[in-house]
């Protein structure tokens, strides 16, 4: 099974299946009815945007040169954004057009930051042109649709289904999303979602680990001393094997203090690269780990970090899941991404949604630009690949 999570789906969604081939439509299937619905419906939706938009356009440029002329036109273009949803939202429900709505204008400086953020805004007027062009549009669909209902009923399916795709085209050249841009925008603002829940899920973690581990431990690592002192006189032997009880804690807390800090950011990553932090990860996994790290350069402490994290989370998978003999790790360069890829010989049949953390991982992944692709079929074996923004390290 082969599959992508791409950052661009909502976040948590799990990788879908591949689509299905297109079923053969019927003459008269549901499909066909639907944009049947839609063109006779065209003359009504037309004719109401012909007139806000001939009215509102006209009225408030007419009237620029006193002081309500701009505030109106900019009234009538908050209009159009919402004339233009209505439209989005029929066109999904009839034509089954996939698009998305655009990121609501900023609503921060004053008065004439409203004034001249809707004044400038190209969806609404794209919507005011969407109303102009659509009268005579709408006129010839009703026509068409209407006559050839009663009378070339058999073309009737073969004619929608022509105007019908005008219509599409019409949709998503004039009711999309401004651009390419607008469109990044809307993905970045669900990523920084991703990234706020991510931070705050960590801060947590670390939290935990401090307060049920290395504190409780230094805890009563205080106390046993503080008895060791107390009894330091009277009984000198007691106190000798509660300092070296104490000792053993201390060992202890080091330990799981130097694991945390492994956690939040290995210092041999830091100090020696990404190369030899993966095989100091590799040698903690449970089967034998081929690595190969084929940089030129190091790239910047934060993609290194998140490359780091990715590998190791992945391993810790092969550990607990994949029933594996062996795996490798390969990292490597391609023009402006760094790409990781993970394999194992083991059982497969790994998913997004199998409770192995790899949706996470994925959509922490999406949150900087990234991509994960898992292809595991049954039997084996898995390969994973990580796709990471390449952002050069400064020089020093």
């Amino acid at each position: 099974m082969t599959a992508v999570l791409d950052p661009a789906e909502p976040s948590g969604a799990a990788a879908a299946p591949p689509r299905p081939r297109p079923h053969r439509r019927t003459a008269y299937g549901k499909e066909t009815w639907k944009e049947i619905a839609f063109l006779l419906s065209n003359l009504f939706t037309a004719l109401a945007g012909f007139v806000y938009a001939v009215v509102s356009v006209v009225l408030g440029v007419g009237l620029s040169v006193t002081v309500v002329g701009l505030p109106l036109l900019a009234l009538g273009l908050g209009g159009a954004r919402l004339l233009g949803r209505s439209e989005r939202a029929r066109a999904r429900a009839l034509l089954g057009v996939a698009i998305a709505e655009p990121s609501p204008l900023p609503s921060r400086g004053g008065f004439f930051g409203w004034l001249w953020s809707r004044l400038k805004d190209p969806v609404a007027w794209r919507t005011q042109l969407y109303g102009l062009i659509r009268l005579p549009w709408g006129i010839v669909t009703f026509t068409v649709a209407l006559v050839s209902l009663f009378v070339l009923w058999p073309v009737l399916p073969f004619l929608a289904r022509g105007m019908a795709g005008a219509d599409r085209g019409m949709v998503r050249g004039l009711l999309s999303p401004s651009d390419e841009l607008e469109r990044r925008i809307a993905e970045l603002e669900s990523d920084r979602g991703v990234v706020v829940d991510t931070a705050a899920a960590d801060l947590r973690r670390i939290e935990r680990d401090l307060h049920d581990g290395a504190q409780a431990r230094l805890v009563a690592l205080a106390m046993g001393l503080g008895l060791a002192k107390e009894k330091l006189l009277d009984d000198p032997e007691a106190a000798a094997a509660m300092v070296d009880e104490a000792h053993g804690e201390v060992k202890l807390a080091l330990q799981e203090l130097r694991d945390l800090a492994r956690g939040i950011h290995p210092a041999v990553l830091t100090d020696r690269g990404l190369s030899a932090a993966l095989s100091s990860v590799s040698a903690r996994c449970t089967v034998p780990v081929k690595v190969t790290v084929d940089l030129s350069e190091r790239p910047a402490e934060a993609i290194e970090g998140i490359a780091y994290f990715t590998v190791s989370e992945l391993l810790q998978n092969v550990s607990k899941h994949a029933r594996a003999r062996s795996a490798s790790v390969e990292v490597w360069r391609a023009a402006d991404r760094l790409l990781l890829q993970v394999r194992d010989d083991g059982a497969g049949g790994a998913r997004f949604d199998g409770g192995t953390g790899l949706a996470g991982l994925a959509e922490r992944l999406g949150a900087v630009d990234g991509l994960l692709v898992l292809d595991s079929p049954e039997g084996g074996p898995t390969t994973v690949t990580a796709e990471l923004p390449w952002r050069s390290r400064p020089k020093p």
